[in-house]
């Protein structure tokens, strides 16, 4: 039997629909039609305790956006979303001779297959479908099977994920990045600090961490610096930004209402330069 979606990746596409909806920070609309009300419910209670998440998802879609960008005009031609959940950067961000490989689990991929095909309009062929059982499979050689070159660059990006994951699993995802892939291949993901992790202090912090230990998907890694652990895992370049930097990098504002300080965007290649 297939483990269920994941709740929070759908409640990640339901703010990146509202947040288009309300022309904001990021433009995905596709995402609305992949999610339901219970996702929408979800995100409005979770931005109780956090009234910036909305506002935080969009930007991190727009900034991930924009760095696609950037390396598929650098000659990058694979594309790879690594737990994309309900992604559409597929869809969205399309170019000639350009692969995305989406890659996730056999539950939350067959319920977005399912969804997006019932979507009028949507590009059934814009990505590779890669099924991976994270616990007993290696990732690198299931995009191998779909057709991934190891020895091209890739940009890939890993959103909304390593903070579920334990210390160790990040590690190897990282390792396996740095040591199987092609030099040039460039890696970011998002993660959260030590003090978030452990749900402390800070206004709706505890409430924001028991939301998610509810749907069964707790926090659990987290690093206030990850540059060490990088460089343990064989990258030689990368850069830690806070989501401050992001939005900055976006929209030329800084609002310090948004509490966007603790929360953190990590770029690492082990050969080629990273920028914002």
């Amino acid at each position: 039997m297939l483990k269920p979606a994941s709740r929070t990746a759908a409640m990640v596409a339901a703010c990146r629909a509202a947040e288009t909806e309300d022309g904001g920070a990021c433009n995905d609309p596709w995402a609305r039609h992949m999610v339901d009300a219970g996702a929408y419910e979800m995100a409005r209670a979770y931005a109780e305790g956090f009234p910036a998440f909305q506002l935080w998802i969009a930007v991190r879609t727009a900034f991930l956006d924009e760095q696609v960008r950037r390396h598929i005009e650098r000659g990058c031609r694979q594309i790879v979303i690594l737990g994309a959940g309900f992604d559409s950067r597929a869809a969205r961000l399309s170019a000639p001779d350009v692969r995305f490989f989406e890659v996730d689990t056999p539950g939350t991929q067959a319920e977005k297959r399912e969804r997006v095909q019932r979507i009028s309009g949507y590009p059934q062929l814009a990505a590779t479908y890669v099924t991976c059982n994270f616990e007993s499979q290696s990732f690198v050689e299931q995009l191998v099977g779909a057709g991934f070159d190891t020895t091209a660059p890739a940009f890939i990006i890993w959103e909304g994920v390593s903070y579920y994951l334990s210390e160790s699993a990040v590690r190897n995802t990282l390792t396996r990045i740095a040591e199987e892939l092609a030099p040039d291949t460039v890696v970011a993901f998002d993660f959260l600090p030590l003090r978030i992790v452990q749900a402390g202090s800070g206004t709706g912090v505890r409430e924001s961490v028991e939301l998610v230990r509810s749907v069964g998907e707790p926090f659990i890694f987290g690093i206030n610096y990850v540059i060490p652990l990088l460089y343990d895992c064989g990258f030689r370049r990368a850069r830690q930004l806070t989501f401050d930097e992001a939005w900055l990098s976006l929209s030329g504002r800084y609002d310090r209402d948004n509490m966007f300080r603790f929360q953190f965007i990590a770029l690492a290649s082990v050969a080629y330069p990273v920028t914002v």
